[in-house]
Protein backbone atom coordinates (compact mmCIF):
# COMPACT_ATOMS: atom_id res chain seq x y z
CA UNK A 1 0.00 0.00 0.00
CA UNK A 2 1.49 3.82 -0.65
CA UNK A 3 2.38 5.73 1.78
CA UNK A 4 0.74 8.65 0.62
CA UNK A 5 -2.46 9.11 -1.26
CA UNK A 6 -2.54 12.24 -3.19
CA UNK A 7 -6.48 13.39 -4.29
CA UNK A 8 -6.63 14.87 -8.19
CA UNK A 9 -9.32 16.72 -9.06
CA UNK A 10 -10.78 19.49 -11.34
CA UNK A 11 -13.98 20.36 -13.19
CA UNK A 12 -15.22 19.03 -16.10
CA UNK A 13 -12.94 19.30 -19.16
CA UNK A 14 -10.09 20.86 -17.15
CA UNK A 15 -7.55 18.08 -18.49
CA UNK A 16 -7.50 15.58 -15.19
CA UNK A 17 -6.70 12.73 -17.70
CA UNK A 18 -4.00 13.94 -19.35
CA UNK A 19 -2.63 14.96 -16.47
CA UNK A 20 -3.06 11.46 -14.69
CA UNK A 21 -1.63 10.02 -17.76
CA UNK A 22 1.48 11.50 -17.57
CA UNK A 23 1.66 10.56 -13.28
CA UNK A 24 1.44 6.96 -14.42
CA UNK A 25 4.04 7.22 -16.91
CA UNK A 26 6.35 8.76 -13.61
CA UNK A 27 5.04 5.05 -12.14
CA UNK A 28 2.60 6.43 -9.90
CA UNK A 29 -0.23 4.18 -8.92
CA UNK A 30 -3.73 5.73 -10.23
CA UNK A 31 -6.94 5.03 -8.63
CA UNK A 32 -9.86 6.55 -10.69
CA UNK A 33 -13.23 7.23 -9.19
CA UNK A 34 -14.67 6.95 -12.41
CA UNK A 35 -13.67 3.47 -13.12
CA UNK A 36 -14.75 2.27 -9.57
CA UNK A 37 -17.71 3.44 -10.41
CA UNK A 38 -18.27 2.09 -13.50
CA UNK A 39 -17.19 -1.53 -11.77
CA UNK A 40 -20.10 -1.03 -8.88
CA UNK A 41 -22.60 -0.52 -11.97
CA UNK A 42 -20.98 -3.62 -14.43
CA UNK A 43 -23.48 -5.86 -16.06
CA UNK A 44 -24.92 -8.32 -13.45
CA UNK A 45 -24.02 -6.13 -10.90
CA UNK A 46 -27.03 -5.37 -7.92
CA UNK A 47 -26.43 -1.94 -8.05
CA UNK A 48 -27.36 -2.27 -12.30
CA UNK A 49 -30.55 -3.98 -11.52
CA UNK A 50 -31.55 -1.47 -8.71
CA UNK A 51 -30.91 1.32 -11.05
CA UNK A 52 -32.73 -0.56 -13.77
CA UNK A 53 -35.89 -1.04 -11.20
CA UNK A 54 -35.73 2.45 -10.72
CA UNK A 55 -35.23 4.56 -13.68
CA UNK A 56 -36.48 1.93 -16.46
CA UNK A 57 -34.86 -0.66 -18.67
CA UNK A 58 -34.30 2.09 -21.34
CA UNK A 59 -31.60 3.15 -18.95
CA UNK A 60 -29.76 -0.09 -19.63
CA UNK A 61 -28.62 -0.29 -23.80
CA UNK A 62 -28.57 -3.96 -25.51
CA UNK A 63 -25.27 -4.98 -24.20
CA UNK A 64 -26.56 -4.76 -20.75
CA UNK A 65 -24.41 -1.90 -19.41
CA UNK A 66 -25.66 1.53 -18.20
CA UNK A 67 -26.58 4.14 -20.74
CA UNK A 68 -24.50 6.63 -18.99
CA UNK A 69 -25.31 9.85 -21.17
CA UNK A 70 -29.12 9.15 -20.96
CA UNK A 71 -28.93 8.74 -16.60
CA UNK A 72 -26.72 11.91 -16.88
CA UNK A 73 -29.08 13.84 -18.86
CA UNK A 74 -32.17 12.86 -16.29
CA UNK A 75 -29.79 13.24 -13.11
CA UNK A 76 -28.85 16.60 -14.05
CA UNK A 77 -32.39 17.99 -14.67
CA UNK A 78 -34.42 15.90 -11.79
CA UNK A 79 -33.06 16.75 -8.51
CA UNK A 80 -34.66 14.04 -6.47
CA UNK A 81 -33.15 11.56 -8.88
CA UNK A 82 -29.45 12.41 -8.44
CA UNK A 83 -29.86 12.23 -4.72
CA UNK A 84 -31.20 9.01 -4.75
CA UNK A 85 -28.69 7.73 -7.27
CA UNK A 86 -25.48 9.64 -4.84
CA UNK A 87 -27.48 7.34 -2.18
CA UNK A 88 -27.23 4.19 -3.71
CA UNK A 89 -23.78 4.33 -5.17
CA UNK A 90 -21.49 6.43 -2.72
CA UNK A 91 -21.15 3.93 -0.39
CA UNK A 92 -19.83 1.07 -3.14
CA UNK A 93 -17.90 3.62 -5.00
CA UNK A 94 -15.94 4.34 -1.54
CA UNK A 95 -15.43 1.02 -0.62
CA UNK A 96 -14.30 0.14 -4.14
CA UNK A 97 -12.00 2.83 -4.01
CA UNK A 98 -10.58 1.95 -0.41
CA UNK A 99 -10.29 -1.10 -2.42
CA UNK A 100 -7.85 -0.04 -5.01
CA UNK A 101 -5.80 2.01 -2.67
CA UNK A 102 -5.23 -0.94 -0.26
CA UNK A 103 -3.42 -2.50 -3.59
CA UNK A 104 -1.20 0.63 -4.85
CA UNK A 105 2.36 -0.45 -4.89
CA UNK A 106 4.10 2.89 -5.76
CA UNK A 107 5.51 5.37 -3.08
CA UNK A 108 2.52 7.70 -3.33
CA UNK A 109 -0.77 7.31 -5.69
CA UNK A 110 -3.32 9.20 -7.33
CA UNK A 111 -7.28 9.32 -6.54
CA UNK A 112 -8.41 10.97 -9.06
CA UNK A 113 -12.01 11.98 -8.75
CA UNK A 114 -14.11 14.68 -10.34
CA UNK A 115 -16.10 15.15 -7.37
CA UNK A 116 -13.17 14.75 -5.07
CA UNK A 117 -14.17 17.52 -2.68
CA UNK A 118 -18.00 17.83 -3.61
CA UNK A 119 -18.10 13.88 -2.61
CA UNK A 120 -15.50 14.28 0.92
CA UNK A 121 -13.45 11.50 -0.41
CA UNK A 122 -10.67 14.68 0.21
CA UNK A 123 -11.08 13.01 4.00
CA UNK A 124 -9.12 9.82 2.12
CA UNK A 125 -6.55 12.12 1.20
CA UNK A 126 -2.88 13.23 2.33
CA UNK A 127 -2.96 16.23 -0.48
CA UNK A 128 -5.55 17.46 -2.67
CA UNK A 129 -4.36 18.94 -6.17
CA UNK A 130 -6.81 20.80 -8.53
CA UNK A 131 -6.15 20.91 -12.47
CA UNK A 132 -7.34 24.22 -13.11
CA UNK A 133 -9.11 26.01 -16.28
CA UNK A 134 -11.40 28.39 -17.07
CA UNK A 135 -15.14 27.99 -17.80
CA UNK A 136 -14.97 28.90 -21.32
CA UNK A 137 -11.94 26.62 -21.98
CA UNK A 138 -14.25 23.96 -20.37
CA UNK A 139 -17.00 23.89 -22.28
CA UNK A 140 -15.23 24.36 -25.34
CA UNK A 141 -12.73 20.84 -24.45
CA UNK A 142 -15.92 18.96 -23.23
CA UNK A 143 -18.50 19.57 -26.13
CA UNK A 144 -15.41 18.67 -28.31
CA UNK A 145 -15.06 15.32 -26.35
CA UNK A 146 -18.55 14.27 -25.38
CA UNK A 147 -21.72 14.25 -27.10
CA UNK A 148 -23.19 16.77 -24.88
CA UNK A 149 -24.46 20.21 -26.04
CA UNK A 150 -22.89 23.47 -24.27
CA UNK A 151 -26.13 24.04 -22.09
CA UNK A 152 -25.82 20.32 -20.48
CA UNK A 153 -21.88 20.87 -19.76
CA UNK A 154 -22.90 24.31 -18.25
CA UNK A 155 -25.22 22.53 -15.82
CA UNK A 156 -22.94 20.11 -14.56
CA UNK A 157 -20.62 22.90 -14.46
CA UNK A 158 -23.29 24.82 -12.27
CA UNK A 159 -23.59 21.41 -10.31
CA UNK A 160 -19.83 21.44 -9.39
CA UNK A 161 -18.50 22.97 -6.35
CA UNK A 162 -17.23 27.20 -7.66
CA UNK A 163 -14.18 26.91 -9.14
CA UNK A 164 -12.93 30.04 -6.47
CA UNK A 165 -13.92 27.31 -3.43
CA UNK A 166 -12.44 24.24 -5.14
CA UNK A 167 -8.88 26.52 -5.97
CA UNK A 168 -8.87 27.56 -2.02
CA UNK A 169 -9.18 23.95 -0.70
CA UNK A 170 -6.44 22.44 -2.97
CA UNK A 171 -2.92 22.11 -1.64
CA UNK A 172 -1.56 22.28 -4.88
CA UNK A 173 -2.75 23.40 -8.05
CA UNK A 174 -1.86 22.99 -11.85
CA UNK A 175 -2.98 25.40 -14.14
CA UNK A 176 -3.79 23.57 -17.37
CA UNK A 177 -5.14 26.84 -19.20
CA UNK A 178 -3.41 27.54 -22.88
CA UNK A 179 -0.17 25.98 -21.95
CA UNK A 180 1.55 23.08 -24.21
CA UNK A 181 1.77 19.60 -23.32
CA UNK A 182 5.89 20.21 -22.21
CA UNK A 183 5.25 22.55 -19.98
CA UNK A 184 2.25 20.47 -18.54
CA UNK A 185 4.55 17.63 -18.02
CA UNK A 186 7.19 20.10 -16.25
CA UNK A 187 4.40 20.72 -13.92
CA UNK A 188 3.43 17.17 -13.06
CA UNK A 189 7.35 16.56 -12.64
CA UNK A 190 8.08 19.28 -10.24
CA UNK A 191 5.21 18.00 -8.20
CA UNK A 192 6.59 14.29 -8.50
CA UNK A 193 10.13 15.92 -7.05
CA UNK A 194 7.77 17.69 -4.34
CA UNK A 195 5.63 14.44 -3.54
CA UNK A 196 8.35 12.42 -3.05
CA UNK A 197 10.89 14.66 -1.33
CA UNK A 198 8.00 15.04 0.61
CA UNK A 199 7.92 11.31 1.54
CA UNK A 200 11.75 10.96 2.13
CA UNK A 201 11.51 13.87 4.68
CA UNK A 202 9.01 11.84 6.43
CA UNK A 203 11.10 9.06 7.06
Amino acid sequence: MSEFIVGLTGGIGSGKTTVTDIFHQLGIDIIDADIAARIVVAPGSTALLTISNYFGSEYIDHQGQLNRAKLRSRIFTVAEDKTWLNNLLHPLIRQEILTQISLAKSRYCILVAPLLLENKLNKLVNRVLVVDVDEKTQIARTVARDPSSAEEVKRIIASQMPRAQRLSLADDIISNHNISLKTLRQQVGNLDKKYQKMLSNSL
